[in-house]
């Protein structure tokens, strides 16, 4: 008959070489917001509108629609994943939406996937 021991795995436990007192897993709001973030930045379409924006500075809504060819409710859809993100700043202005990259925001996401590597 085979005996197994059971032993305590602490967080100073080396399995596989690896000391895992050196391994962060804890879940920090950054994180989370740059989760969130990366989400937004997962479609094609957010990822044009964004480059749109970057490229004049400052976009009406009104040209972003003709443009990408797409109703005005789903370039409404898009800009909000990406205001609720903090890459877009929007002003309203008459009767028409201004929106601005907000690059500290996207700036501070690719910060995060520097910290990661």
């Amino acid at each position: 008959m085979m005996e197994t021991e059971l032993r305590e795995i602490t967080s100073a436990s080396i399995c596989c070489g690896i000391k895992m007192d050196h391994v962060h897993s804890e879940v920090s709001e950054e994180l989370t917001a740059a989760a969130a973030t990366f989400k937004a930045l997962s479609d094609p379409t957010r990822l044009r509108i964004l480059k749109a924006i970057s490229s004049t500075g400052e976009l009406c809504e009104c040209n972003i629609v003709p443009t990408f060819g797409l109703s005005q409710p789903t370039i409404s859809y898009h800009l909000k994943i990406l205001r609720e993100a903090g890459l877009v700043r929007s002003e309203r202005r008459g009767q028409w939406v201004y929106h601005q990259l907000n690059e500290k925001a996207l700036l501070s996401v690719v910060r995060e996937l520097t910290d990661i590597a």
